[in-house]
């Protein structure tokens, strides 16, 4: 389903940002935050804007995108992701259409600073490791959202639930390198 920006409680505007890849990771994170924490992971198609306008003049009016001819990508929304199968066997099915030019995805974890991690147990299980991150009293919870193209390019966006504040994400294109690497594949052949 397509983000719905024109929603009562959706986020007033996209933050800036120079670059539109980052403007839409921004834009995906903001419309996250609208929803609140502890939500499931969310998977959105990334659309060529000017080429959604194009081809599905339609949805282009029902998602208000104007008529600027910039470069823009719109998220598409897609269905909840199935919740009993693990997010890398997932994302392993997935085969994009071609016109869909790169993809993004929300996830929340608990994560550690370096100095911590560098403390783990080493003979942990994975489950006894998720036990041990999510009693730690450094852990920190975040909202991940990573987006890719099929060009390779990357960008990410960080909120941590303590710092809710659309002024106190992070981005970068190699925050979170696995999940960007795992998105990828869904575009190789």
């Amino acid at each position: 389903m397509p983000m719905d920006n024109n929603r009562p409680d959706a986020p007033a505007a996209t933050p800036p940002a120079a670059d539109p890849l980052t403007r839409t990771v921004l834009e995906i994170d903001s419309y996250a935050a609208g929803l609140g924490w502890d939500r499931p992971a969310q998977l959105f198609a990334l659309v060529d804007t000017v080429r959604l306008r194009a081809e599905e003049p339609d949805l282009a009016e029902r998602l208000d995108l104007g008529d600027a001819a910039d470069g823009g990508l719109t998220p598409v929304e897609q269905d909840e992701l199935p919740p009993d199968v693990p997010l890398d066997e997932f994302l392993a099915t997935i085969a994009w259409p071609d016109a869909v030019a790169g993809c993004a995805m929300t996830v929340e974890r608990l994560m550690l600073p370096p100095s911590a991690e560098e403390a783990a147990p080493d003979d942990l299980d994975e489950r006894g490791l998720e036990r041990w991150v999510a009693e730690h009293p450094e852990r920190h919870e975040v909202r991940l959202t990573v987006a890719v193209l099929r060009d390779g390019r990357r960008e990410s966006a960080v909120r941590l639930r303590e710092k809710d504040s659309e002024t106190e994400v992070l981005t970068g294109p190699d925050l979170v390198p696995g999940l960007a690497e795992a998105l990828a594949v869904t575009f190789s052949d």
